[in-house]
């Protein structure tokens, strides 16, 4: 049965012609969803290195500034009657 239908399917030109340029709209249709969701991961990917890039910028500053502190209480003094905290 289902051979006599695909078998009259492939008979007429005119459906040849039809199921060739339904096979090629969707394959361009796969192919632009597929672009889309590579584009959507490509975007996720990008704010996720934008967000990694700023934690690691503040974490970076964070250990700079703790770097600098004064040592203890009397490094912590020197420091204010010098003026240079």
């Amino acid at each position: 049965m289902i051979a006599t239908l695909l078998g009259g399917f492939a008979a007429s030109p005119w459906t040849r012609t039809a199921l060739r340029y339904g096979a090629i709209a969707l394959a361009v249709l796969l192919f632009l969803l597929s672009l889309r969701r590579s584009g959507e991961r490509a975007g996720r990917l990008a704010e996720r290195l934008e967000t990694s890039e700023k934690t690691n910028d503040v974490q970076r500053r964070m250990l700079e500034a703790a770097s600098r502190r004064p040592r203890d209480r009397n490094e912590l003094a020197q420091r204010l009657r010098d003026g240079s905290f």
